[in-house]
């Protein structure tokens, strides 16, 4: 499996155009026709507006509001939120009669497996883990279907332009914890600037990931306190790193905010396309790329599947987000201009991963 199996969208109502005086008013846009349907979402911790994960998750739930006409609701999860926390957010959308129930997040696989067997009724799909049991051996249940990313896949094509991009010959990563679902982003990152050493002969070095162990990677502890990522990253700085990919969430705020600090230095989002996100506006223009995780796209899928009565559950049935199945992707390039051929290699270097010619060996990938 991709992921250590202990770890863990009213419809809107369109208005129309202004217009100047003496022209018709634009049509509304059409919503979709209210279904007897209740999807349902809980939060990992950081909250919808995380500006990361969990937002990019909700933004699938709010486009089956409007595209499928579901009703919905949601709970948001506390920072630093307990077993507890979950347990009790999950039973309170079973409470408020979901037909489906998306947990966002590893974190949220205990409470996912607990309320799955005790409510056979209800279907349920868990980001970014399968299930286990207490002694952690593999469980499937039919009314849950795990939503997993080979997010290594995509971040190796994020190293690789990292590699092709610094001017100092460093770069470096850090995650907020160090989970499988972290660590795979980074393995991929590492991997994708040892390919380009490789095929270019030079030597870019990654801070923060230095050696196998992916349990002594740099990571700040958390998924919440920007400052840490703030504070690591201009470490990382001073070491004469470069460019800066945080996989931590909200705390990858701070990575951004030190590039304001320091001419010359970018950073890679992670999860979704950060330079189209407000919340990272300040400095879009130091966004290298992003390492997207089309999570808003299965989940409106998964809502669909459930509305026609098609809702498969089951590790036999999991959706694996791949470069292949549009899943995972790096971000178009933006502001920052890629070095010259630079798309040219990516293009063929993404056609040679999906068609198995480059292999992505992260211990988490399929």
């Amino acid at each position: 499996m991709i992921f250590s199996r202990i770890a863990k969208v009213a419809g809107l109502t369109a208005t129309a155009a202004l217009v100047l005086a003496g022209c018709a008013a634009a049509p509304a846009t059409p919503t979709a026709t209210t279904v007897d349907y209740k999807a349902c979402m809980v939060s990992d911790s950081g909250g919808f507006k995380d500006a990361s994960f969990n937002e990019e998750a909700w933004n699938g739930l709010q486009n089956a509001k409007k595209d499928l006409g579901v009703q919905i609701a949601t709970v948001e999860s506390p920072n630093n939120a307990t077993q507890t926390d979950y347990t009790s957010g999950v039973q309170s959308m079973v409470d408020a009669g979901c037909n489906l129930i998306v947990n966002v997040g590893f974190n949220l696989a205990v409470a996912t497996r607990d309320s799955a067997k005790t409510n056979t009724s209800v279907n349920y799909a868990l980001i970014d883990s399968s299930l286990s049991n207490d002694d952690y051996s593999p469980l499937s249940l039919d009314n849950v279907k795990p939503i997993q990313y080979d997010t290594a896949q995509a971040a190796f094509l994020a190293g690789y332009l990292a590699a092709g991009t610094t001017k100092t010959g460093k770069v470096a990563t850090y995650g907020g914890m160090l989970f499988p679902s972290v660590t795979i982003f980074m393995d991929g990152f590492k991997q994708g600037v040892d390919y380009y050493n490789k095929a270019k002969g030079t030597k870019v070095v990654v801070l923060g990931a230095e050696g196998a162990d992916s349990s002594k990677w740099a990571a700040t502890g958390d998924f919440n306190d920007q400052a840490k990522g703030k504070t690591l990253t201009e470490q990382f700085f001073s070491q004469g790193a470069d460019i800066i990919l945080p996989v931590a969430g909200p705390v990858g705020i701070g990575s951004g905010q030190a590039t304001l600090d320091h001419k010359g230095t970018l950073v890679i989002g992670v999860d979704s396309d950060w330079y189209g996100i407000p919340t990272h506006a300040a400095y879009k223009a130091n966004i290298l790329t992003s390492i997207e995780k089309k999570m808003a796209k299965a989940v409106e899928d998964i809502v669909k599947s459930g509305v026609d009565g098609k809702f498969t559950g089951g590790d036999a049935n999991q959706f694996v987000g791949t470069l292949s199945n549009g899943g995972v992707q790096i971000s178009a390039e933006h502001d920052v201009m890629y070095p010259s051929g630079m798309q040219a290699e990516l293009d063929a270097l993404k056609a040679d991963i999906i068609s198995g010619k480059v292999k992505v060996t992260s211990q988490y990938s399929k």
